[in-house]
């Protein structure tokens, strides 16, 4: 299949209550508003293609874009690629749960990650911090250090009231993601939640209140200390 291929099969699966759902979380025209369970026949169908996934980020359609991350070849991009992604990555769809997934499952993962956490960029700080998450998820524990990881937990901690909005979820996010999928620091997270305490993340209509402290607490009543995921893409 082809970039057109995909296309015309993209629209004929997207849905208007999709795309509703997408553009009130962020997503602009042009937008189809196919569920990504949809996606999964032609990915199987398709496999992994990197030029093709290239051809599809670059059409700027959000499904395409989507639909990209699920065929890309982590292992064959470079850091520029993954520049070039988040660079058309316009909102946190994009950002968190595609191009930070994808850089998730690459041997840059880390150099990248780092790079955008200290850019500035509301987006590509939320990306970075996002790429952690997906990989403490999956990743064992051995392949990560532990002093690095206690310093991001300070860095958290002593910066994440004053974050970009966004960003703020994705930094909460990896306190509760070091809490539960990293063992080696699962005390060192409590004790930072509780310090952070409630984080106000000021939305169009309303403020979100996050709590990582929480959520840890849920996890370990559950026993899911320690959780992996087997694969990081779906």
């Amino acid at each position: 299949m082809d970039v057109r291929d995909v296309m015309n099969e993209l629209e004929a699966l997207g849905k208007e209550r999709t795309k509703k759902m997408y553009m009130s979380n962020g997503a602009h025209e042009p937008v189809f508003g196919v569920a990504t369970g949809a996606m999964k026949p032609m990915a199987k169908k398709i496999g992994l293609n990197q030029t093709l996934a290239d051809e599809l980020y670059a059409t700027g359609n959000y499904d395409a874009m989507y639909f990209a991350g699920i065929i890309a070849e982590p292992k064959q991009m470079v850091a520029e690629d993954f520049d070039r992604w988040m660079d058309g990555a316009y909102f946190y769809m994009l950002s968190d749960y595609v191009v930070a997934v994808t850089l998730a499952e690459s041997d840059l993962a880390e150099d990248v990650a780092d790079r955008w956490i200290a850019s500035g960029d509301e987006l590509r700080m939320s990306g970075g911090w996002s790429c952690y998450c997906w990989m403490l998820g999956n990743r064992k524990d051995e392949r990560f250090s532990v002093s690095k990881l206690e310093a991001m937990l300070q860095q958290v901690k002593d910066t994440i009231h004053d974050a970009p909005e966004r960003t703020k979820y994705a930094m909460n996010q990896f306190v509760y993601t070091v809490g539960i999928s990293f063992v080696p620091l699962h005390e060192k997270a409590v004790e930072i939640a509780n310090e952070i305490g409630p984080v106000d993340v000021a939305g169009k209509k309303k403020t979100t209140v996050l709590r990582a402290s929480d959520t840890i607490q849920k996890e370990v009543d559950r026993g899911k200390i320690g959780f992996k995921r087997k694969y990081v893409r779906c």
